[in-house]
């Protein structure tokens, strides 16, 4: 039980992105939020770490599970930021969201060797109700001049799952987040100072990515990793459907505003659909 407690605080992490920090990232450019972003998560993880551990030592993992942190880590945010800037933001959320689906259906097949047509049925119908949520009160438009946009947010979908299914593999002793943070972190120093000089930001906008780095990326990754190392991965993915409701509903507590009918709708199916296929991942053999 205690792995998808952790789970839930990751996504609850991540839906409270939009209440907490409103539109202060919006003038920030990709090089910038990744910079400011990812030192502040780097920092975060690194003192919980000497905190708990009570030492100083950073731990690095092997290469391999190195590789993957920065596959996960770095590269999937720095595509996420790019299709976001070439896509409307709509759009490419809920095509960025298939991320969830790709984790019933991986997991899925390491663990039963095939597809279950059930588990892969109540997962589009999640994400069906993701869709719903995110497109309450907007008028999509998938447009041709925006391809480019929607292909990067579909990437983004088979990076994080394929990142996380890839986590909840690896056996490593030490926690490999803060390296995988860490590896982030240089990485887009190297891209912040290739892209400079860079305006110092707006005292909002870096509040914003602190809290963006410490929060929906530090806290997030450390619950994350606990979540994926012993979890029953297609009962996370099916959770992860939450975080877009989730985020809205924040939104509208903290800006006291109505929830429409549409996100109550799909909030409904999402509900529905996890449970039904948090049965069939647990009873399936």
């Amino acid at each position: 039980m205690q792995h998808y407690l952790y789970a839930v605080g990751a996504i609850l992490c991540w839906a409270s992105l939009p209440a907490a920090t409103g539109s202060g990232l919006d003038v920030l450019s990709t090089e910038e939020l990744l910079f400011y972003s990812f030192t502040s998560a780097a920092l975060f993880l690194y003192g919980i770490d000497v905190v708990r551990t009570r030492s100083m030592r950073l731990a690095l993992p092997n290469l391999k599970t190195s590789l993957l942190g920065v596959w996960g880590i770095f590269f999937y945010h720095y595509v996420y930021y790019q299709a976001m800037a070439r896509a409307p933001l709509a759009e490419a959320a809920i095509l960025a969201t298939t991320w969830s689906f790709w984790i019933v259906v991986f997991s899925s097949l390491l663990a039963f060797k095939r597809l279950k047509l059930g588990i892969v049925l109540t997962a589009l119908v999640c994400l069906l109700g993701a869709g719903l949520v995110i497109a309450s009160g907007k008028d999509l438009s998938f447009q041709s001049s925006h391809l480019w946009g929607y292909g990067l947010a579909l990437l983004c979908g088979l990076i994080w799952s394929s990142f996380s299914v890839g986590l909840s593999l690896c056996k490593t002793k030490e926690e490999p987040m803060t390296a995988f943070t860490l590896y982030a972190a240089l990485l887009s120093t190297v891209l912040f100072v290739a892209t400079g000089p860079h305006a110092m930001p707006t005292p909002a906008a870096l509040l914003s990515a602190v809290y963006l780095g410490c929060v929906p990326l530090g806290l997030s990754f450390f619950l994350w990793n606990r979540a994926v190392a012993g979890g029953n991965m297609a009962i996370i993915g099916f959770l992860s459907y939450f975080t877009p409701p989730l985020a809205v509903l924040l939104v509208a507590l903290v800006r006291q505003q109505p929830v429409s009918g549409q996100v109550l709708a799909g909030m409904a199916l999402i509900l529905a659909a996890a449970i039904a296929g948090k049965r069939l991942a647990v009873n399936s053999r």
